[in-house]
């Protein structure tokens, strides 16, 4: 029986992180995967999804500029962005294989890890099981790391089929464009596969939203941006609806609807989507002698720590964010927790989001609605795209930028919110900000590069600080700085 330091199951984000972070403390490592290395966080997830959103995005601007140049607009082949986005994904797999083989190869850390394909099984606390197609191999690990991660969501009154009615998973291996699409979800991945579909400009697309606006957990100002464009490039939006049946009749999509007003409403598509979150992969992990603790949402873990003391649980496993940057550094820290000491405690206050929409939303920290629930009193500052040079310069004015601070004389960074052209380039100072509990006086001064989004920034911080070029108020409220007080629950310009 082979010994390791180390066995960790799932060769995902999470799990690859954490294994190289275990070759950096030079502990014998088993990596295990039972289906493609890189998991969704390559194939049918972030990667595949924001190739497609990218090669949306130049067929749009491509389509709203056609009249320059006296062209009419070409149709998007449907096999030729397919075949582009899974070259995409090859070159990432490729990427990390070839990373694997040179580890092997190498004189430094050739012992320190091997990578296995199969499924893995945890017996008792320190042995595992790995079933392939040709043989079963069982090895001791002192610490084992769970990150098996997840697969879409699926309702029991919904005939997923994967062929008219389609996870996310199985939404890009469509042999072309559908003529019209429904999609049962109105969060990140059900607006960015609509903001995807409206893009390339040939399917009807419907996105299903049993509240009355889209994206529920975001502020009003930033989801009517995004709703303005999708409903400007064909989405209807079903407001206030609830999807009581669908169905396959003569190869089509039936689905119905009840209203708010107590009407019903049936529509036909040609395709259906169907996404409504996702379910952790727990199932035959481990045997019924390993007492793991589980909640409603996945393993309970505490910092990466399962009920079982040498067993961790990292990436979507677990009941914390499903984000590939959130998974990767839960895996570097279950690692530096088995074998040292981390230096900083885990948090998640300044993880920086990105919601590959029309136009992209970046985010970092508290948005509005988060800030007034935890009863923060708070300084705003908006901030319109059309005062920022490169936002003009790129003919791109849609967005703006906010920036939450404490209503203090410290006024620490609560949180940011971009949304616009280039926001992810945008949001990372104030990350940092956050992450070292900081106010934001270093980023007024900070000498940006022009012209650059990030200018829009500098302009925020100055305008808190009673400083800005372009004054609070005036300009429509292009810059527009205010308060908020949670025991009166008012807000009030400054």
């Amino acid at each position: 029986m082979k010994k390791y330091d180390l066995a960790i199951i799932g060769a995902g984000p999470s799990g690859y992180a954490a294994a190289m972070r275990a070759v950096d403390f030079r502990k014998k490592t088993l990596l295990v995967e039972k289906q493609t290395l890189g998991g969704a966080g390559i194939t049918n997830g972030a990667l595949s999804s924001k190739t497609w959103w990218e090669l949306s995005r130049d067929m749009l601007a491509f389509r709203r500029n056609l009249s320059r140049y006296g062209m009419q607009s070409p149709a998007t082949i449907w096999k030729e962005i397919q075949q582009e986005v899974n070259l995409a994904v090859k070159e990432r797999i490729h990427l990390l294989q070839h990373h694997l083989d040179c580890l092997r190869d190498s004189p430094t850390y050739s012992q320190y890890l091997d990578y296995q394909t199969g499924t893995a099984e945890i017996v008792d606390e320190n042995t595992i099981k790995i079933t392939n197609d040709e043989e079963t191999d069982v090895v001791h690990a002192e610490y084992i790391v769970i990150a098996s991660g997840s697969r879409p969501r699926t309702l029991p009154h919904l005939p997923i089929d994967e062929e008219h009615i389609l996870s996310s998973d199985t939404i890009e291996h469509m042999t072309d464009f559908p003529k019209s699409l429904v999609i049962v979800g109105a969060g990140v991945v059900g607006c960015e596969y609509a903001t995807i579909f409206s893009g390339f400009g040939q399917t009807k697309v419907f996105l299903i939203d049993k509240g009355d606006s889209i994206l529920p957990f975001e502020d009003a100002d930033v989801v009517a941006v995004i709703e303005k464009n999708l409903e400007e490039q064909g989405v209807h939006i079903h407001r206030n609806s609830t999807l009581t049946k669908m169905e396959i009749v003569n190869g089509k999509v039936m689905y119905e609807l009840a209203l708010s007003d107590g009407r019903t409403e049936t529509f036909e598509v040609e395709k259906a989507l169907v996404s409504v979150g996702r379910v952790p992969n727990y199932e035959k992990i481990w045997s019924d002698a390993v007492p793991i603790k589980m909640n409603l949402r996945g393993i309970e873990d505490h910092d990466t720590n399962t009920s079982i003391k040498n067993i961790f649980a990292i990436g979507d496993i677990t009941a914390d964010i499903n984000l590939v940057n959130v998974g990767e550094l839960e895996g570097r820290y279950a690692v530096e927790k088995i074998f040292s000491h981390p230096t900083k405690k885990l948090v998640y206050e300044n993880i920086s989001t990105i919601m590959f929409l029309n136009p992209e939303v970046a985010g970092v920290g508290l948005n509005e609605k988060m800030a007034k629930e935890k009863g923060y009193n708070y300084k705003a500052v908006t901030v319109d795209y059309t005062t920022i040079p490169r936002a003009i310069a790129k003919r791109n004015t849609q967005g703006f930028i906010k920036l939450l601070v404490t209503n203090d004389d410290e006024m620490k960074v609560l949180g940011m919110r971009v949304v616009g052209e280039q926001a992810s380039s945008a949001i990372q100072a104030v990350a940092l900000l956050i992450s070292m509990n900081k106010g934001i006086e270093e980023l007024a001064e900070c000498v940006h590069p022009h012209p650059s989004i990030t200018e829009g920034i500098q302009e925020s911080v100055r305008a808190l600080l009673g400083k800005s070029i372009l004054k609070s108020g005036l300009l429509n409220n292009k810059v527009n700085c205010y308060c908020y007080d949670c025991e009166r629950g008012e807000i009030e310009s400054f």
